[in-house]
């Protein structure tokens, strides 16, 4: 055996280099397409889970909350009115160094994500009035990205996000606004053939490239056939082939990417169908078609770009893909006030004034004023002046997103807990919302009316409550739910301080513990507002500790609510009430037209407490008695106030020292 010990240190260092290097080299060897697979040089299939770099290099006016056309060039435009072509050049190298970086990159690979897909303008790297030029200042931004990605052995998709007269006639192709030149001036077609394959030449033979994405969302315009699109697209992969026969070129289809008419067969071997995907259902019906191309003509599909919804959509989609092996990338690491990205920039303090001027409702502002907010804006877009929003990377990372709720954060009992804090998880799994999702391309629903804190189907707004927590929970429809996990530190009575708000009476909620309730239906009255915070206190409430799973139902809706306060009243320990067996029978006869036995056994003397709800979590009736050993309670099918009930499913809970179980019993008159 070798030892390593007796081998003088240097060679023992290169050796470990040269494994290294050898390591490195079968990591990022080429990726090539095969039998309707992406696959290593080991043979081994790749699965993309990537992420896209939107609005660093392509800035577009959603993200950045600007107004008008919104695209790379108006913004520009926008911005150079005010501070003029030298301070807005220094803009634009401040905004992108802080957009993304190398430290961007190592997060982002630290999270999961093994792909990148790198939206990019043509003008980035060839002036738009000067053809056949090239700016290696602009090469050099694309040559760090790809460093920094190889160092976190992440790959790299090149997106030529805006072609040469616009792929597309809107702000996303940086068009001129009225029409997608790009097909209906030939000159515009050669010169981005032309571009690529400069591209190909220079990224040849960079295995941390998987390959070039060569139209982002292509729009063919009226009186323009798809067999156009296959002729520029044969083009530019024939000029690409000239100079690289090793990376996949990647096809979107017609109208933003959905429809491949007249782009299969494929024309190359190395070739990839990418599709995108948004506002849609999530079942696999809604991809078949491409399914199915991949099965007849075995080209791998990559799903290149989707988002902008709610984490349970998210979630649904990316089990979806993954359930039929498609490779996926979301749209984005990091946008402007936004809820559906990881990370979060803020806008600064004074940006609304240059809004309304770009708006014409207000002055123009002094260049001094505007270039301070516009560095402002790019300094804020530090990943470490961000707000992190880990839902999103929860939806798209974890598998079991939409099947087990986690913990959002640490939450403690006694203490306040903040009902915007429920678990991570999907719809009817931490939380019930009757809206969770946009299904529609052509009908804005919104997930989240507030659009604040998470992007989860709950609605949550800034409470503007200076006593309480900053966000609520509010649009409020009846049956609703929120689950917290949480830790009990003390087995007690406890009292449950609400904090709410409501400009109408009648909402209604309820307290359950691992799915027992552990109060009565608590009805709020009307504050005076909205955002006029007052309080209800919801008295002896018995938690046993230990980790257990808070509910917050809410039998009917119009309110706001932020917080919940446990306060401690008396320890169990304290009074003697340790939790001791008991085992809960079967009701006899079941179902009963008048009477039935409810049995029970419990092992020490102790104070029995038996509690009837209907479904709606109603108690309808209560008894309790101190007793040992086996025992029973008879009900007579009436309520609290000895009347007779209607025929329905009933459940009847035994709670002895905390402790609580629970069965369903049928009533047949």
């Amino acid at each position: 055996m070798l030892s390593f010990h007796r081998i003088p240190k240097f060679l023992t260092v290169l050796f470990l280099l040269a494994l290294l290097f050898l390591f490195n080299q079968q990591a990022n060897a080429y990726i090539k397409c095969k039998s309707g697979k992406f696959i290593n040089d080991q043979g081994n299939e790749v699965l993309f889970k990537g992420i896209g770099l939107g609005g660093w290099l392509v800035p577009e006016g959603y993200m950045l909350h600007t107004p008008g056309f919104g695209s790379p060039s108006s913004i520009n435009a926008q911005i150079v009115d005010v501070i003029g072509e030298s301070k807005a050049k220094n803009f634009w190298q401040k905004y992108r160094q802080n957009y993304v970086n190398r430290k961007d990159i190592e997060i982002i690979a630290s999270w999961g994500f093994n792909s990148i897909r790198l939206p990019f303008n043509y003008r980035l790297i060839s002036p738009e009035d000067q053809p056949g030029v090239y700016l290696e200042e602009g090469f050099a931004v694309i040559d760090s990205l790809i460093e920094w990605c190889r160092d976190n052995r992440m790959y790299v998709i090149l997106d030529m996000h805006c072609a040469p007269g616009g792929q597309n006639a809107g702000n996303i192709s940086d068009s001129d606004g009225i029409e997608a030149r790009l097909w209906t001036e030939p000159a515009n077609q050669d010169r981005t053939v032309e571009i690529w394959q400069r591209i190909a030449a220079r990224y040849r033979n960079d295995t941390t490239v998987v390959g070039y994405d060569l139209l982002n969302e292509p729009v063919l315009p009226n009186g323009h056939s798809a067999t156009e699109l296959r002729s520029l697209y044969m083009r530019i992969t024939t000029a690409i082939r000239q100079v690289d026969k090793n990376h996949i070129v990647f096809i979107e289809g017609n109208w933003y990417g959905t429809d491949f008419t007249s782009l299969t067969p494929p024309w190359d071997t190395n070739l990839s169908y990418s599709f995108h995907k948004y506002w849609s259902e999530t079942g696999v019906n809604t991809i078949q078609s491409y399914l199915n191309m991949r099965k007849t003509y075995g080209t791998p599909l990559w799903m290149g770009e989707s988002g902008e919804n709610s984490n349970h959509w998210f979630a649904s989609t990316v089990k979806m893909l993954e359930e039929n092996d498609v490779s996926w990338c979301w749209w984005t690491h990091k946008k402007f006030e936004t809820i559906t990205s990881p990370y979060s920039a803020k806008l600064p303090d004074g940006f609304q004034t240059l809004v309304d001027y770009w708006n014409g409702t207000g002055a123009k502002p002094s260049e001094t004023y505007a270039e301070a907010v516009l560095l402002q804006f790019a300094d804020n877009l530090k990943y470490e002046k961000c707000d992190f929003r880990p839902d999103v990377l929860q939806a798209l990372l974890n598998p079991e997103f939409l099947t087990n709720n986690t913990p959002y954060k640490n939450l403690e009992i006694p203490g306040k807990i903040n009902c915007v804090d429920f678990d991570f998880g999907g719809n009817e799994v931490a939380y019930y919302d009757t809206e969770y999702e946009r299904t529609r391309w052509d009908v804005y629903n919104p997930w989240n009316t507030g659009r604040q804190y998470r992007n989860d189907g709950v609605d949550i707004e800034e409470s503007k409550d200076k006593d309480g927590a900053k966000y609520s929970v509010g649009w409020i429809d009846a049956g609703e739910w929120l689950k917290f996990t949480v830790n009990v530190n003390n087995s007690a009575v406890y009292d449950v301080v609400v904090r709410f708000a409501s400009a109408q009476d009648g909402g209604q909620l309820q307290l359950f513990i691992d799915d027992q309730p552990v109060s009565d239906i608590i009805t709020l009255d009307k504050t005076g507002g909205w955002y006029n915070w007052d309080t209800i206190t919801i008295k002896d409430v018995t938690i046993q500790g230990g980790t257990r799973e808070l509910m917050l139902k809410f039998l009917n809706g119009g309110f706001n609510i932020n917080q919940l306060e446990f306060i401690k009243v008396t320890d169990l320990e304290e009074q003697g009430q340790l939790p001791v067996k008991f085992e809960l029978g079967q009701n006899y006869p079941n179902p009963f037209n008048h009477s039935t036995k409810i049995p029970f056994y419990v092992e020490q003397p102790a104070q029995v407490q038996l509690d009837i709800y209907n479904t709606n979590g109603q108690r309808v009736y209560s008894e309790a008695k101190k007793t040992v050993g086996e025992d029973y309670f008879t009900w007579q099918a009436g309520n609290l106030n000895q009347n007779s009930i209607s025929s329905a499913i009933y459940i009847y809970s035994l709670t002895v020292r905390g402790k609580s179980d629970s069965k369903k019993m049928v009533f047949l008159k």
